[in-house]
Parts: C-alpha cells; sequence; structure tokens
C-alpha cells in the first residue's frame, strides 16, 4: 500500500526548483501542507494545518524541511501522532539562529525535545548554517531518531544544488515500510496484548 506523503516546507516555503517542489511534481501521493502566510511562520498556525493534513491523510509520511522539521517533531505531542505514519527530518533549522540570519524574531517556539512515538529520520549536514551537525545530532537524540549525514551539503536546498532528490523518495519509502512493519505487529498482537500494556506502569 502507499502511504500519502505531506510536504512541509519551511520559511518562505519551498518554490521552483527545490526538491519538496519536485516531490510534488514526481509523486501523485504527495501533498503539499499549506500555510496562510509562508513568511511569517507561527508555531500555533503552522501546527494547526499540519494536523489537519494528517487528520485528512491517516498513515502518511511527513516529509519536512528547514522550520518544516521542526514543526514535524511538534506532532510528538499532538493529538493527532497516533495517526502520523513517519516523519523525515531534512536539514532541521535551529529557530534562534534562524531569527538571527533573517534579522527578525519569528513567534516560533522553542525547539521541540519530546522523543517521537513513530518512526522518523533525521538528514543533516556538515555546514549547514542554520544548524551545525553536533546540535542536530543531540536533538536526533531527544527525538531517538538515527541521523544521516550528508556530508558538506549545505542546507540541503537550492542553493546547495539540491533539485530533484531521488534519494528523499527511498528515505521516505525505508520509513513506510517500517511504519508497515509496526501496523502488523501490532494487529498480530492483537486487543489483549494491547490492554495489557495498559496496565504496565
Amino acid at each position: 500500500m502507499t502511504r500519502p506523503v505531506l510536504i512541509v516546507p519551511g520559511l518562505n516555503g519551498s518554490n521552483d526548483g527545490h526538491w519538496q517542489h519536485y516531490w510534488l511534481r514526481d509523486k501523485p501521493e504527495a501533498v503539499l501542507v499549506e500555510q496562510a502566510e509562508w513568511a511569517d511562520p507561527k508555531a500555533g498556525r503552522w501546527l494547526h494545518w499540519l494536523e489537519k493534513a494528517v487528520m485528512t491523510y491517516p498513515g502518511a509520511i511527513v516529509v519536512g524541511h528547514s522550520l518544516g522539521t521542526i514543526l514535524a517533531a511538534r506532532l510528538a505531542t499532538s493529538p493527532v501522532a497516533p495517526l502520523v505514519g513517519g516523519v523525515l527530518l531534512v536539514a532541521p533549522a535551529d529557530i534562534e539562529r534562524t531569527s538571527t540570519l533573517h534579522a527578525r524574531s519569528y513567534e516560533f517556539g522553542t525547539l521541540p525535545g519530546d522523543k517521537l512515538p513513530f518512526p522518523g529520520l533525521m538528514v543533516a549536514s556538515r555546514d549547514d548554517i542554520f544548524m551545525n551537525l553536533a546540535k542536530a545530532r543531540t536533538l536526533a537524540q531527544h527525538w531517538g531518531v538515527p541521523v544521516l549525514d550528508l556530508g558538506h551539503a549545505g542546507h540541503i536546498n537550492i542553493a546547495s544544488g539540491f533539485g530533484r532528490w531521488a534519494r528523499g523518495y527511498d528515505l521516505a519509502q525505508q520509513l513506510a515500510d517500517k511504519a508497515d512493519r509496526q501496523q502488523r505487529h501490532r494487529r498480530a498482537m492483537g486487543p489483549q496484548s494491547v490492554q495489557r500494556s495498559c496496565l504496565v506502569p
């Protein structure tokens, strides 16, 4: 079964030539999570629209870039978390660093630190001006996800040469396969095992 893919851009969206833009063109199962104002990210408002998208497409793989990865990680404590198939977190952006580089502050809260209750993978770079690799690895530890180091890949965007990014499709499929395995395992365990797990303190 092909799972839906929710494309979650960061600040200013993902324009023509960005790998997220190609993803929407290449994959019929890909859906853009629209925001009212791409240049003015607000944590609550952006999360609201992402949650609505997850409810519309249960089981979807969420593919975030930059601030979109921070938004996707916030699904860990959202009521819709059980509906998330997995998250591909590409080039996470440090909120404070983003505000500094763009010479303005954004109402995007702080970096979330809760462990993700669904499959996830972080894709990071060694020379990303928006998040150094050491901090990205620390964040991944908090979230409980592995890190794929792409080397010197900048912010993994148009500026660093990432147009159509076919490897991303494979990574998303790996997450979908993992979500499918977990789903089959839960079904095999049956409702009695779920009931027993609820009794464990």
